[in-house]
């Protein structure tokens, strides 16, 4: 356990009904009782007054000029029935920046020191409250953008994860031992083990984990989807459309939008950032011809791509210069085609010319028809495209490395098996699969990537 005692505030900055400050460490009570005083006669408490897990009513007074700083409630979770395994004090108290930041200072002065961001979090995982996957869901649920995200970001914070790999990790586990038994005891017997079974079992487990971590990363960290097309198709309309407000400006001008408008929906789940771009074409205008080059690199980049086309006009040079480009990217199964403004006449041509099939979606921006059925095309693409299993697992982007590592040294495992390799050239394809594997709970991590993981938390978590 830490020798120190650290305080931050544990509750979003601005106007609040209430604000937290925290403290953690073995003199949190101590520094706490500093500086609140309890009822309305301001009594000062000794430790032996304070009960566990039980609020207290007082106020914050600061020692030195003995004005009284605010009403709040005073509340001790002694080690190890708290969120560190420490002991823990929290000071609710008025939100807003004034009282936090004012009672944050006085706990500062009466011992404690300013948390680093996530350290509340790392000591919890430090001092075995949890393992490393569910000290990551812990931000996946602060981070969580949809209700879908935050439903998975829950059961990983419960050890699904980890519940997950456990059959993997002890068949490893089982395995390792008898394969540096075998080499460091060759002359003695040693209890048999059907290696073949054992690494089966992991491929077993791993497979389909990877395939719903996938999916997972996609409901953590959401998609990027382009909206293409020449100018005046209704690009901007149908982003106003699925957005559900007027986000981008709309008129009969062409090329009204001139920069990429970015907007963020709740796409089954998945946070989606709907890119609305300037509309492809040539141009000798400066400044619109920033925003078509801009529009071709979102082409480029996003993981999905909405390409529109007017419905009620025959394909034009434009529309076919945008098919183009859409032929262009590497992967085809990442487009959608709108056809827009089904509320007037059909003119365009049935056949687009396109050298890949992909869906197509007739819809009215005006009336609305055909949006739900839009909606349900991008979400299925997006989980298509990640290779989902039954339940996805929320994962980040370093937890998915290790699996992809974990999984592809087990199959090695499994090839160097079926050639014959001898047990301690084996042995390396196992350590490797079981250290990856650790990597994810935090029994094999370094201390450089808990830093990189922690850092990206905020103060007070």
């Amino acid at each position: 356990m830490y020798l120190d005692t650290i305080a931050a505030i544990a509750t979003a900055p601005g106007e609040g009904g209430v604000g937290i400050v925290r403290l953690s460490g073995p003199d949190a009570l101590g520094a706490g009782l500093a500086i609140f005083r309890a009822g309305r006669t301001l009594r000062r408490l000794d430790s032996g007054d304070v009960e566990s897990h039980r609020m207290l009513y007082g106020s914050i007074v600061d020692p030195e000029s003995r004005a009284v700083v605010d009403e709040v409630l005073l509340v001790w979770m002694q080690s190890p029935r708290s969120y560190t395994r420490e002991d823990v004090v929290e000071i609710h108290c008025h939100g807003g920046h004034v009282p936090v930041r004012s009672i944050l200072n006085l706990c500062l002065k009466a011992g404690a020191r300013l948390a680093e961001p996530g350290e509340f979090t790392l000591r919890a995982f430090l001092n075995g409250r949890i393992d490393l996957s569910q000290a990551e869901a812990v931000a996946g649920v602060v981070t969580a953008q949809t209700g879908r995200s935050l439903d998975l970001a829950i059961s990983e914070l419960r050890g699904r994860m980890t519940e997950r790999l456990r059959p993997a990790r002890d068949a490893l586990v089982e395995t390792m031992a008898f394969l540096d038994a075998a080499a460091d005891f060759p002359d003695d017997e040693i209890p048999s083990l059907d290696i073949d079974a054992a690494l089966e079992r992991v491929a077993a487990t791993l497979g389909p984990i990877v395939a719903s971590a996938r999916t997972g990363l996609l409901y953590r960290e959401g998609i990027q989807i382009a909206i293409v097309g020449r100018p005046n198709v209704g690009k901007s309309s149908l982003l106003n459309a699925l957005v559900g407000q007027e986000r981008a400006i709309v008129t009969e001008i062409a090329g009204t939008t001139r920069d990429v408008v970015s907007e963020t929906i709740n796409l089954g789940g998945i946070p989606a950032t709907l890119l609305d771009t300037a509309g492809i074409t040539e141009t000798v205008d400066v400044v619109e011809a920033i925003g078509v080059e801009r529009s071709r690199h979102a082409l480029s980049t996003s993981a999905l791509v909405v390409v529109v086309l007017d419905g009620s006009e025959p394909l034009t040079d434009g529309d076919r210069q945008v098919l183009a480009l859409i032929d262009e990217r590497l992967d085809p199964g990442s487009v959608v085609c709108v056809v827009n403004k089904t509320d007037q006449p059909r003119s365009l041509e049935d056949e687009l010319g396109l050298a890949h099939a992909v869906p197509v979606i007739e819809l009215s921006t005006v009336s609305g028809a055909g949006l739900d059925q839009l909606v349900e095309t991008l979400h299925a693409v997006a989980v298509d495209q990640s290779d989902s299993a039954s339940r996805p697992a929320l994962v980040t982007s370093r937890q998915l490395d290790a699996l992809r590592r974990a999984d592809e040294s087990i199959h090695s495992a499994l090839a160097a098996r079926e050639a014959g390799v001898p047990l301690d050239l084996l042995a390396v394809d196992v350590r490797t699969a079981l250290y990856a594997v650790g990597e994810i709970t935090g029994e094999h991590v370094s201390e450089a990537v808990l830093d990189e993981i922690f850092s990206r938390f905020c103060i007070g978590k």
